[in-house]
């Protein structure tokens, strides 16, 4: 497919995200030769979307037969309006509205030229195919044919010089019968015929006169001897002279047509010859006519043959039939795979709402969770009467199970902030061993089951731990009578064949947790169920229906393989898949088992919510902490710049104005390279999160937290801030300057954090116009520019920067191609969409 004239223009990334599985299906071999037999069929094809007929798929045949015109994205009406009318936009809408096909054979078409002028009168063979969706519904026309002038012309031309002939072989037979004229007319004849016997010549196709019932040649021009291989003819019988054709019908047929003297004619008769007996015989197809000469008295005398060789034209619709039909085929296999890929994006699609709508009210909802726990905690500190310290101890609890619902909804949408480590998995269940058997009970015997030479994952081991314990608790609930649990630890391979029938999983070495209960089990319609959010058979008041929901999300946000298998009465088993690292497990110690402490550092605080920043305030002014405060990241900014002595940042993930969060912390670790910084939110979207896990380097507290988590956080920060690293090893020289133009803001913040994280001296563009003013105001390095900025080119900025500093390198980032190689007349280098850290770690690498 010609990416000119049929790639989808400003395709946004968000666009690219909903449809990243449908970009895999593209990525197919399968898929990729579709588009190769589509783009080289002889014939036109195109697709007509909707209604209205807008053009969204063309090969090369069609681009040519339209003029070359831009036309995809268009109308038919508006892309060619010298087609109204020629019928043609009346079939279509009559196609569209019936759902019938529609067939047409040689029907003239008058298309003007992209750049004007007058429009040339072309002949077609085409089909307009409805295309219906799983409904049933009419969405578009398929159409392909054949541009057949060159046929229509011959044929036409052919067909007056045959009538011309049959009227000049009637003249001169009548004349020929009438002796008397004949003699007359002899000087005029001998003239007419060394005329006729040239045009008889030089005709383009076969002719030939045979005479009387044994058909012997009386005439044949050159096309019919060079048809016969040149064979001696004239004074000889077709049977002699041509006897393979025997067995063929086609003397018979000579038979027929002289004891008749009606005239027969034949379309792409196929007749083998054998002119060379080195490479034996030779099929070709015919079109002719067997014309009976008849004598003044109606008598047959002869037989006049007219034809042409058709061989290459029925060769090539043979060809176009099978390759319509091996489209025909793919087209209905990528049906189905399409309509699998469909109800698979349905699914995402739905993920993503539920996503969203978690998103808005996490967030929302933690922060009325943050302002109502932390004002109860610091009345709770004020010590007073027992009775109500114990009210307050039980809206704490329930502040804390608002936090827990939030967090499962949010990683049922696959949108918890996930803070990723090497971990042994038996490791960690060995550490859960006293915290499952309090909260299991005494009629629930536990049972551990590890192989020997477990491998590693890379997990959250705190959002590990909250499955496992989930997945034990539904299993106690399944468990009234008491049971047995059953948690396996192995290795594990899913092979070609078991991924066969997850589209979703990659085969390969992955980590399994196995959690077995000897409960009540699952009827088939409630386990097709189990992992919809909301979805429980427990009584009212006995369950959230979170619990399975969120395992499921926690496993595919990362990366893993999620697997129920259970029986009424017998059970349940459920199994976590976790792609095997080949990494050492990481010894970090967890805050939960530091003893919270405050200290005297300044912090500065930034929070739109007023309630929720007087709480944070009250809180860190309770631990000792010199505290300043701002609305927006403006503001803080503007403190940041004040040159007033700040040691932690501690900032709201979603901010109003123009300024974002992280470009705050960018700014003010530039004029303060000691500080620390530390993020909090109850929703963090795309701001400092990508592929679902936490950027590199960066401090998240969750809303809503405790003044004991946010004790040991932020020490935990402080005790990690630049300083104390610098203290630890000299300062590392800056990178490159590097001047990164993306006009999408989340993705510009993830690029210039990897950017950092890798040592370079990184600055953000959002628009072409921007990274312009930039450039024009002081020189960089390299130039890392999407190609599609918002309607303007990443390329022409490319080439206007160039222009400024000829010794800038430039690197395109792009989702779909780049320029070609040597067009521009620089150099440059190309880092496909979506990238990761060590795409950019290799790319600054052959930058040297």
């Amino acid at each position: 497919m010609n990416p000119a004239t049929n790639a989808p223009a400003g395709a946004t990334p968000a666009a690219a995200s909903d449809l990243s599985s449908v970009e895999q299906v593209k990525s197919s071999r399968p898929y990729r030769e579709l588009l190769r037999l589509f783009e080289q069929a002889p014939g036109f094809v195109c697709f007509f979307r909707g209604p209205q007929h807008v053009y969204e798929l063309q090969n090369q045949a069609h681009h040519r037969l339209a003029g070359f015109r831009d036309i995809i994205g268009k109308p038919v009406r508006a892309a060619l309006p010298e087609l109204e009318g020629q019928q043609f936009f009346e079939l279509l809408d009559q196609v569209f509205a019936s759902g019938q096909a529609f067939v047409g054979q040689a029907l003239p078409l008058a298309v003007a030229p992209a750049g004007g002028g007058p429009a040339t009168l072309r002949y077609i063979d085409f089909v307009y195919q409805p295309i219906v969706d799983e409904g049933g519904a009419v969405v578009g026309i398929f159409s392909q044919g054949n541009d057949v002038t060159e046929r229509v012309l011959a044929e036409e031309q052919l067909r007056r010089k045959q009538e011309e002939l049959e009227r000049m072989v009637e003249e001169r037979t009548r004349a020929l019968a009438d002796a008397h004229a004949a003699l007359k007319l002899a000087n005029e004849l001998q003239g007419d015929k060394m005329h006729l016997q040239r045009l008889f010549e030089q005709a383009p196709g076969f002719i030939c006169v045979l005479r009387g019932p044994d058909h012997v040649y009386e005439l044949a021009n050159a096309a019919y001897r060079r048809l016969v291989g040149g064979r001696d003819l004239i004074g000889k019988t077709l049977r002699a002279v041509l006897p393979e054709v025997e067995g063929q019908g086609f003397g018979d047929l000579l038979d027929s047509v002289y004891r008749s003297a009606r005239p027969y004619i034949g379309r792409a008769a196929p007749v083998e010859l054998h002119n060379d007996p080195a490479q034996g015989p030779a099929l070709r197809y015919l079109d002719f006519i067997y014309q009976p000469v008849l004598d003044p008295t109606g008598q047959v005398i002869g037989i006049f043959v007219q034809g042409s060789d058709v061989t290459e034209q029925k060769l090539a619709q043979d060809a176009l039939g099978r390759h319509q039909a091996e489209l025909e085929t793919l087209v209905t296999e990528r049906t189905a795979e399409l309509t699998a890929t469909q109800d698979a994006l349905q699914r995402s699609h739905k993920l993503e709402a539920i996503g969203k709508l978690t998103g808005g009210v996490a967030h929302d909802f933690n922060n009325i969770l943050q302002v109502v726990g932390g004002n109860l905690e610091l009345l709770q500190r004020r010590g007073g009467d027992p009775r109500v310290q114990n009210l307050l101890q039980v809206a704490l609890h329930a502040v804390e199970r608002g936090g827990k619902l939030c967090s499962h909804l949010l990683a049922f949408a696959r949108r918890q902030p996930l803070q990723p480590v090497v971990v042994n998995p038996a490791r960690v269940v060995a550490d859960m061993d006293d915290l499952l058997r309090r909260a299991l009970g005494e009629t629930i015997h536990i049972e551990a089951v590890r192989a020997g030479g477990q491998w590693n994952t890379v997990v959250d081991p705190n959002q590990l731990e909250n499955v496992i314990l989930n997945l034990a608790i539904n299993a106690r609930d399944a468990m009234p009578n008491g049971g047995r649990l059953t948690i396996e630890i192995a290795n594990a391979m899913l092979d070609d064949d078991y991924v066969a029938a997850e589209p979703d999983v990659r085969p390969g070495q992955y980590v399994m947790i196995a959690v077995s209960d000897t409960g009540c089990g699952m009827a088939r319609d409630v386990l097709e169920r189990a992992c919809e959010p909301f979805f429980t058979t427990k009584p009212e008041g006995a369950g959230t229906g979170l619990g399975l929901s969120m395992a499921y999300g926690f496993v595919k946000q990362t990366g893993g393989h999620f697997r129920i298998y259970s029986e009424v009465g017998e059970g349940t088993t459920v199994r976590l898949y976790f792609p095997r690292t080949f990494e050492a497990e990481d010894a970090a110690m967890r805050l939960s088992d530091v003893a919270p402490q405050g200290g005297s550092e300044t912090v500065l605080v930034v929070e739109d919510d007023p309630a929720v920043q007087g709480t944070v305030v009250e809180m860190l002014g309770s631990l000792g902490y010199r505290v300043l405060k701002a609305d927006n990241a403006t503001d803080a900014y503007g403190i940041v710049k004040s040159g007033l002595p700040i040691d932690l940042l501690f900032t709201d993930v979603v901010m109003p104005g123009p300024m974002r969060s992280p470009e705050l912390a960018r700014l003010a670790r530039a004029l303060l390279p000691d500080l620390a910084v530390l993020f909090t939110s109850g929703y963090t979207r795309n701001a400092i999160v990508h592929g679902g896990r936490l950027d590199a380097g960066v401090e998240l507290l969750s809303k809503p937290y405790g003044r004991d988590q946010l004790a040991r956080k932020v020490r935990h920060v402080l005790a990690n801030r630049p300083r104390a690293a610098a203290e630890a090893a000299p300062a590392a020289p800056r990178g490159a300057r590097i001047l990164i133009v993306e006009d999408n803001p989340d993705l510009l913040d993830m690029a210039c954090s990897l950017f950092d994280a890798l040592g370079q001296d990184a600055r953000g563009a959002v628009s072409f116009d921007e990274a312009l003013a930039r450039l024009e105001d002081g020189a960089c390095d390299v130039l890392f520019t999407d190609i599609d900025l918002a309607g303007k080119s990443g390329i022409d900025l490319a080439c206007r920067a160039r222009a400024l500093h000829p010794q800038l390198r430039v690197v395109f980032a792009s989702g779909y191609g780049a320029p070609d190689r040597g067009a521009l007349g620089f150099a440059y280098d190309v880092v496909a969409k979506p990238y990761r850290l060590d795409d950019l770690r290799a790319m600054l690498a052959r930058q040297g």
